[in-house]
């Protein structure tokens, strides 16, 4: 097996996504997690000279890393503009440089108009005086991609030039990401077969959709190292995923190894979401929330008898697990799963009429959960076998100019009625503060609110329902709960009545 690093690139690269900007405690937050959690071998953190608040991010960094035995894996890009970008990098403390030069001629004759030969010697004055500054150099050739199409000779010019130098890495970045599979491999293995004693790294670009296949080619031509990016962040359509790209080496690539912990790759995706702002889609491969949900019946039905629907792509892998959908494709199966974890158990007949209903909402397109299906039994088959032992008798809401929002509640819980008021930021934190009074008096206390999103239907008329979606930490597992009403507030005070009932 032969160890490939991993070089992720999310705090420099995948920050140039459109509106994404980390804080410096963020970057700090996501370098440790990277380096002693997820165990990438390094991390690229910045562009040198963008802003104070850039420098001061990085710092914050290389303090860290110096002190934990991590500088050597933190680098910074760098340009070739003589002493300032390594001016930059003592004064940000890093020792790793990854060097932006043109690697192809459209490039160097359009965007620099200089000749191959100013620009060799431009670069070679800038490694000297990194060396002499103790700074590792590492070298990017941008637009490689297109410098292989268009202009191969210039490549092979360059890098007869660079395999001279005392650079520790090349490293070759399809910058528009216009490589296809094929391509990639035969560029990247005449280089290697030139060149079989320098380290090589591909950095892929998504633009078609091709930079996991990119990966998988890059590595069969020989490349040493991959760039990557949590969640795919990056310019335009993003970098090849972190996740993707380590799940595929250790599934179909054996001859491979990473140092990568896959257990962690969910957990740092949903940080750098939540830091980021910007939602994983829900079919995103590894990370996105139905990865490992099952929609059909038929695919119920098979992993509880055989595990028929069931691939080396486990969830727990990723430290997930499956669930099963509920809908209009629902089968028996799909509900009975549902059913076993809420601990419910219904006969035959009554199971019918379950998933007819659930499938009567799905053709309305209704999204069913899980949390739904004890209010579902109760609507269809007009028993007790899941009682409404918490009821929201009245509330008044108040909010003023210039006065702190205010709430009285009345709560029914069993035989029991209690009756609270409470201030809050807004409506619903006030309901939720007299609610919170309430079962203090009873002596419990309320899951932890983790996530809360409202959805309303397209079109934007005033009297359109509101749907609002809770999600709870209840037993460490997330919980979520819907309430719809024409009300935001009136909505998520539904939420969360469904929520003390599951309690």
């Amino acid at each position: 097996m032969r160890h490939i690093e991993i070089m992720d690139t999310t705090l420099r690269d995948g920050e140039q996504t459109s509106g994404v900007s980390f804080s410096v405690s963020e970057k700090l937050t996501i370098a440790q997690l990277l380096l002693q959690e997820v165990k990438v071998d390094r991390i690229e953190v910045a562009s040198a000279r963008v802003s104070d608040g850039e420098l001061q991010a990085v710092k914050l960094i290389t303090n860290w890393a110096a002190e934990n035995g991590f500088l050597e894996k933190v680098e910074v890009l760098t340009f070739v503009d003589g002493q300032a970008s390594i001016d930059w990098m003592l004064q940000a403390g890093a020792k790793v440089m990854n060097l932006l030069t043109k690697g192809s001629m459209n490039h160097l004759t359009h965007q620099l108009q200089k000749t191959p030969e100013q620009h060799f010697k431009e670069i070679e004055e800038v490694i000297a005086l990194a060396i002499e500054n103790d700074i590792t150099v590492n070298v990017y050739l941008e637009d490689w991609s297109n410098g292989m199409r268009n202009s191969p000779d210039y490549v092979f010019q360059f890098l007869a030039f660079l395999t001279k130098q005392p650079v520790k890495r090349i490293l070759f970045p399809d910058t528009l990401g216009v490589l296809t599979p094929s391509e990639t491999y035969t560029y990247l293995k005449s280089i290697i077969n030139e060149y079989p004693n320098t380290h090589f790294d591909f950095h892929a670009h998504n633009d078609y959709d091709l930079s996991t296949a990119n990966v998988m080619e890059a590595l069969r031509a020989g490349v040493h190292g991959l760039h990557l990016t949590v969640n795919g962040m990056g310019e335009r359509t993003g970098n090849a995923a972190l996740s993707s790209a380590v799940a595929v080496i250790n599934d179909f690539m054996p001859e491979f190894k990473t140092s990568v912990v896959e257990k962690s790759l969910y957990s740092i995706s949903k940080i750098v979401e939540s830091f980021s702002g910007l939602r994983i889609p829900a079919n995103k491969p590894i990370v996105g929330e139905n990865v490992f949900t099952q929609t059909a019946g038929i695919h119920a039905d098979g992993d509880k008898k055989n595990n028929l629907y069931v691939s080396t792509l486990s969830p727990e892998r990723f430290g997930r697990k499956t669930k099963y959908a509920l809908g209009k494709t629902s089968g028996k199966a799909n509900i009975e799963k549902n059913l076993q974890e809420l601990g419910i158990k219904l006969n035959d007949a009554d199971l019918k009429k379950v998933t007819q209903r659930i499938i009567e909402l799905g053709d309305r397109k209704e999204n069913v959960t899980k949390e739904d299906l004890p209010y579902i039994i109760s609507d269809v088959l007009d028993t007790s076998a899941v009682s409404e032992n918490v009821k929201i008798l009245n509330y008044v809401l108040t909010h003023s100019k210039n006065l702190q929002p205010s709430s009285t509640l009345q709560v029914q819980i069993g035989d029991e009625i209690f009756q609270e008021n409470a201030q809050g930021d807004g409506q619903y934190d006030a309901f939720m503060n007299a609610l919170k009074k309430i079962y203090i008096k009873k002596g419990k206390e309320l899951p932890l609110l983790t996530d809360y999103s409202v959805r309303i239907p397209p079109g934007g008329k005033t009297d359109a329902l509101c749907e609002t979606i809770i999600t709870w930490s209840i037993n460490s597992k997330d919980v979520k709960t819907r309430g719809l009403d024409s009300d935001q507030t009136v909505s998520a005070i539904e939420a969360t009545r469904k929520m003390l009932n599951i309690i």
